[in-house]
């Protein structure tokens, strides 16, 4: 059968599952796309009809949160516009908690509901019971009840926005299978179908299971793997009522919602089973595997033992069917790297049906506007690297993923699988210096440095962690002394052409054509004026920049600069990550390291702060950039990478002297905490701008050079600001603050943190967060109040700071 396709179309939406006719609808709802959405097969055909429908909302990212809540408040409503009902029942979600770990797990979330405007209760045993007679809970120690959360039918939801996106204007087409695309200079001009070439000016890969593929034929990268998921459906179960609250029981990795009188049961195993490291087959509609009760039994026990009357109970039927995981958990959206017009909605982790109204709502917006609409980061797919590619790597750290679904979410854990990966040159000598090492992007970093004789090794817990004291003998190192930081996982590129100044004077928001040897701070903003990147650019010729930026953001950041570089312009960046090693040297005695064993004037007056040179050391060549993130008087030092051995052992030969000392990522976080420097991605990010941010000064109003993102800066720094960022202490010394928990000022909430630690210079803990007011928040506002936090349902004291905790000029420090 021969379908009659338009030559061309505004916008091809490639899926016919919740998440592509969610985006479908959305284009043509909020947006009059003209678009249409191609299917191979047929709507819900891949992994949507077989999703076992909860619906839950809270995540650690607020804006992730507000997907998530949008969804249900368009699940509710949808059949109102369509016709179609969508099976939405707002029952609730109880989550169990079976040991202390769990309960202080729940009490930080229901304190991150608070900050985010949600309502979560905390509840007994007793209470869990009277809620669900037929539940076990003497092994309780209570649960958590989040009453907005609910249960929805995959299937009837996907063909409601399907009608609704038709409804819109939108076209959808069944049996259309898309089998290349035609790329040029850079962008996707049309699309190959078995039914004929269709000319566009976007796609949107919502391919499920798919999207990876559908990624490689474009030569995007989509990293994820399906993952077998299996879920029973019982008989009907005697008392059990139809308007029952969905159950998340981690501690015993199960999870039930009410069904037509039974239950839907299912789990998140220790031990999960990939489906194909191939291409998943095109015919695979409507397909399940075959039931596998042997590896199912681990979750039937356990359920058994939550619900007794399952004993007696009838099983309907087995679903066994393939899910889209990804390496981190969390699902893949926005403009892909590789292509100018192409973007993702893919990898839901089986939590697609919870998503689908919210992803497509903020997917719609980023492909009509070309920028996302909120703090995406999360689930950007700009967060991956040429790492994701390996599908081995991909799969092995997925299954990793899937097991950890259910698992405590203890602070600072990390992934295991896959390392190491990617290690500098001084991965020998940092081992044998005591190292434990995080990874980050396939890097291995240390994150700490135990004492000589003990293990370094995470021991993780919800209070403070094993790595503390060692942690305070290095940051004492830099603040007292030297300290030795192997940054080598900086990405780092650089930028060259006659227009290179030109091209970046566009891009970020402070004045960085400054002459050569001059090192900038400077955000890049988006046209909201918010932050997108946050990063170092020196200047080391005339028609030569050199621009540093976090490990994390290599892919997010490159694509930034590169998609905003104007048109026409003789300018070229490049990703020279690998070929630089770099050591960061900071403290009160990194000068007289550093000028020990290099030629090169080395004093203030010679080398200010905010500038670059090239010094020499050990026979090599080094770009050095005075600049600091602790607070300290310090240097970055770049080299060959070949060269990074032997500039760290002439800095530790030189440095003995005055006590140097290597130091790991969990010394430079709270030390850049006492200094209140913010980190993207938590106390800055596309939801902020730089006048909220205390940023301001970074920004280059004073100047006519136009930037982007200067309209919304000049209506910031003449408006009153509806937030603003502080620090926070507590004299509570045993607090532990780790970001999210809710701000009171005069008792009433106003925001919740985005960052916190422990500063050992203070002695105290530390947090950082945004003040908020609609009529307006200026320091005086700040000044004025009594602040308290809530920590994990506690109420705690607190001080407010609008001025850094630690300032080494003077000494000062602020308590």
């Amino acid at each position: 059968m021969t379908v009659s396709l338009p030559a061309h179309a505004q916008i091809i939406v490639i899926g016919g599952g919740i998440i592509g006719c969610s985006t479908a609808y959305h284009l043509a709802r909020d947006h009059k796309a003209d678009v249409i959405l191609l299917e191979q097969n047929k709507l819900t055909a891949g992994s949507t009809w077989h999703a076992a429908g909860l619906v839950g909302q809270l995540r650690s990212s607020a804006s992730i949160t507000q997907v998530l809540k949008y969804s249900v408040e368009l699940y509710k409503n949808l059949a109102k516009e369509t016709g179609l009902e969508t099976g939405w029942k707002m029952t609730g979600c109880l989550r169990l908690a079976c040991n202390e770990d769990r309960w202080t797990e729940y009490k930080r979330l229901a304190t991150t509901a608070q900050s985010f405007g949600m309502e979560m209760h905390l509840l007994s045993p007793k209470e869990v019971k009277a809620m669900w007679p037929l539940m076990e809970v003497s092994d309780l120690v209570g649960a958590s009840f989040l009453p907005t959360d609910g249960q929805a039918s995959p299937s009837d939801i996907a063909q409601s926005l399907a009608k609704g996106a038709r409804l819109h204007g939108a076209k959808l087409f069944e049996g259309v299978r898309v089998e290349g695309f035609e790329i040029d200079q850079g962008r996707v001009v049309a699309v190959e179908t078995n039914h004929g070439r269709i000319a566009c000016e976007k796609v949107v890969n919502c391919g499920g299971q798919w999207a990876r593929q559908l990624g490689a034929m474009a030569g995007v990268s989509v990293p994820l793997q399906p993952v077998k998921h299996q879920y029973i459906i019982t008989e009907k179960v005697q008392g059990l009522a139809t308007d029952i609250a969905t159950i998340r029981d981690p501690d015993r990795r199960t999870y039930f919602k009410e069904e037509v009188g039974g239950l839907v049961m299912g789990g998140y195993e220790s031990d999960p089973q990939s489906w194909t490291l191939g291409d998943v087959p095109d015919d695979f509609e409507f397909q399940l595997f075959a039931d596998d009760w042997d590896h199912f039994e681990q979750h039937m026990s356990q359920a058994l033992a939550r619900v007794p009357a399952l004993e007696t109970t009838g099983i309907k039927k087995m679903i066994n069917g393939p899910e889209s995981f990804t390496p981190d958990g969390n699902f893949i959206l926005g403009a892909a790297p590789e292509l100018a017009n192409y973007y993702v909605g893919a990898g839901f982790n089986a939590f697609g049906i919870a998503s689908g109204g919210g992803a497509g709502w903020v997917l719609a917006q980023w492909v009509a506007s070309g920028e996302a609409p909120m703090d995406l980061w999360v689930v950007d797919i700009r967060r991956f690297s040429g790492l994701h590619k390996d599908r081995d790597w991909v799969n092995e750290r997925t299954l990793e993923a899937y097991g950890k679904h259910y698992t405590i979410g203890f602070p600072h854990e990390e992934y295991q699988s896959g390392r190491p990966r990617i290690v500098s040159p001084l991965y020998e000598r940092l081992k044998a210096a005591n190292a434990c090492f995080g990874s980050k992007l396939g890097w291995e970093r240390p994150n700490w440095f135990a004492a000589r004789g003990t293990e370094p090794k995470d021991i993780y817990s919800m209070g403070r962690q094993n790595w503390f004291g060692a942690v305070s003998e290095e940051h004492r190192a830099v603040r007292e002394r030297v300290g030795v930081f192997d940054q080598s996982s900086f990405a780092k590129y650089e930028m060259r052409g006659r227009d290179a100044a030109e091209a970046l004077s566009w891009i970020c928001a402070n004045d960085v054509a400054r002459a050569p040897g001059r090192l900038t701070y400077t955000q890049m903003l988006n046209s909201r004026g918010g932050i997108e990147c946050d990063l170092t650019v020196a200047r080391l010729a005339g028609d030569h920049f050199y621009i540093v930026t976090g490990t994390g953001f290599r892919t997010h950041d490159l694509a930034w600069i590169s998609d905003h570089i104007k048109p026409g312009l003789d300018a070229t960046i490049a990703d020279v990550t690998e070929g630089w090693g770099t050591l960061s040297v900071m403290g009160p005695k990194s000068r007289d390291v550093v000028a020990r064993i290099t030629k090169a004037d080395m004093s203030n007056a010679a080398f200010p702060f905010g500038h670059v040179r090239e010094i020499e050391i050990a026979g090599h060549k080094v770009r050095a950039l005075r600049v600091t993130y602790v607070g300290e008087l310090g240097w970055e030092l770049h080299m060959p990478i070949e060269a990074t051995g032997d500039v760290y052992d002439a800095l530790m030969q030189a440095g003995a002297a005055w006590g140097i000392a290597p130091a790991g990522y969990r010394a430079l976080e709270v030390l850049r905490l006492e200094k209140g420097y913010r980190a993207w991605g938590a106390d800055i990010t596309p939801n902020d701008n730089p006048f909220q941010a205390g940023l301001g000064w970074a920004v280059k109003l004073k100047s006519n050079i136009a930037f982007m993102g200067r309209e919304a800066c000049e209506k910031a720094a003449s408006s009153a600001l509806p937030k603003k960022l502080a620090g926070f202490t507590t004299d509570d010394a045993s607090v532990v603050l780790l970001g999210r928990e809710t701000i009171l000022r005069n008792g009433k909430q106003v925001g919740y943190l985005t960052s916190g630690g422990y500063g050992y210079t203070l002695g105290k803990p530390i947090g950082y967060g945004y003040i908020r007011d609609g009529g307006g928040v200026d320091d005086a506002y700040v000044r004025d109040g009594q602040y308290e936090l809530v920590v994990a349902k506690d109420v705690v004291k607190a001080r407010v700071h609008l001025e850094p905790l630690y300032d080494p000029r003077n000494m000062r420090v602020k308590a």
